[in-house]
């Protein structure tokens, strides 16, 4: 069906209207008419369609960024992955700030305008900053039954043979075996740390290894930080730097305590953490909490140059609650005077966190979030308990997708 393309959805989709339904069609621009071919009507409310014409462009229509992920191919021929590549990159960012302050005011109660910044080229030499490209620095490349690598195709589980990979760091361009056959394997990862050489890892199977896991080392600044090869750290080149510095901005510095019972939660190998402690001294109190063992090993480590630092082991809202009812007066006392830091998976922090939190009444939480509609839905919780949104920034840290990375300040003023 032709469809009249008119704004941008959460999700790298955009919404049209056939006869009053509404339709969600990937691959277009608001402002665009489209040929689309609807795959799911499964919804009464709506359906789902994908552009396999563009009759009227959008003069912020580009040539694709991935020939592979072009609408010139099939919709169930093109790679996923960087569903906005067909947009120019200035317009990209306009769109994410659309979904963040669309998801600010319907769920969080926020009018607010947003500017989704690029990352500085000084942190990201290698990136492409008009075209988006050069940036990722974890590949992962999925096998076919046939032994065939690639990405999957949009919304699939089917691997699409690739030319190219135009979103990864030029040291995976090169070692990306596309060509290859990897008969048995599940998955070949393609891994460029800022420090050391890039790996290809064959990925036989997803359970954990009994023997010691492979370690690598991320430089962010002139600090290290040591963590397992498969472990979780910002994909592209420049976000940890990035990341670091917005921390270091939204902390509002008077209101910052370093004697408090200050926090990290969901910390990792301790990045952020270690952004606190470099901005208010080796003196400073600061807990990581993390759930996964490993990583919270790395980050005992990784903040060793701090004499009031330490890494837990446990699961975020566990960990609250326990605190919550063993904590004595003092310690209560220490946490309504700290300032939280919280970088939540993608589905957030969640009601029972925030409400955990709200009960502990810190002075301030600065929230990391890489969802526009989790962070928005918090940030209305955390309303509801007196705290306001103080100062946001945005930040585009995964060019020619949808994703946005977003930093707020919260403070508590009743």
């Amino acid at each position: 069906m032709t469809l009249d393309v008119e704004r941008v959805a959460h999700g790298g989709i955009f919404v049209a209207h056939h006869e009053g339904r509404v339709v969600f069609v990937a691959d277009a621009i608001p402002g665009e008419r489209v040929v689309a071919r609807i795959f799911d009507q499964s919804k009464d409310r709506f359906w789902r369609a994908e552009t396999i014409e563009v009759l009227e462009a959008s003069p912020d229509r580009r040539r694709h960024v991935w020939a592979e992920a072009s609408v010139e191919r099939a919709p169930e021929h093109r790679a996923g992955g960087a569903e906005f590549g067909h947009v120019e990159i200035t317009r990209q960012r306009a769109l994410k700030a659309e979904v963040l302050v669309d998801a600010l005011a319907r769920f969080g109660g926020v009018e607010r305008d947003v500017v989704v910044e690029p990352v500085s080229a000084s942190l990201a030499p290698d990136v492409d900053l008009d075209a988006g490209t050069g940036w990722r620095t974890r590949v992962r490349l999925h096998v076919a039954a046939d032994g065939s690598v690639g990405p999957y195709a949009a919304r699939s589980h089917t691997v699409v043979p690739v030319a190219s990979l135009p979103l990864a760091v030029p040291a995976l361009t090169a070692l990306a075996p596309l060509g290859e056959r990897f008969a048995g394997a599940r998955a070949v990862d393609l891994i460029a740390p800022s420090v050391g050489d890039a790996a290809l890892v064959v990925v036989d199977d997803e359970r954990m290894p009994r023997a010691p896991r492979p370690t690598i080392v991320e430089r962010v600044g002139d600090r290290d930080f040591t963590l397992d090869r498969d472990g979780f750290w910002q994909v592209h080149s420049g976000a940890a730097a990035t990341l670091t510095s917005a921390v270091h901005d939204l902390i509002d510095a008077e209101g910052f305590d370093p004697r408090a019972a200050n926090h990290d939660l969901y910390g990792g190998v301790g990045l952020l953490a270690a952004a606190v402690g470099d901005r208010f001294g080796d003196a400073v109190r600061i807990t990581s909490v993390e759930s996964d063992a490993r990583a919270t090993e790395h980050a005992g480590a990784n903040l060793a140059d701090w004499v009031g630092a330490r890494a837990v082991t446990a699961r975020v809202d566990r960990y609250l609650d326990e605190l919550a009812t063993s904590a004595g007066r003092a310690e209560l006392t220490r946490l309504a005077d700290a300032t939280i830091v919280l970088d939540p998976p993608r589905s957030g922090a969640g009601r029972a966190v925030v409400d955990r939190l709200a009960e502990l009444r810190p002075r301030q939480l600065v929230y990391v979030a890489c969802d526009p509609v989790a962070l928005a839905r918090d940030v209305g919780l955390l309303r509801a308990h007196g705290y306001e949104l103080e100062a946001l920034r945005a930040f585009d840290l995964f060019p020619n997708t949808h994703h946005v990375e977003a930093v707020a300040r919260l403070r508590a003023i009743v």
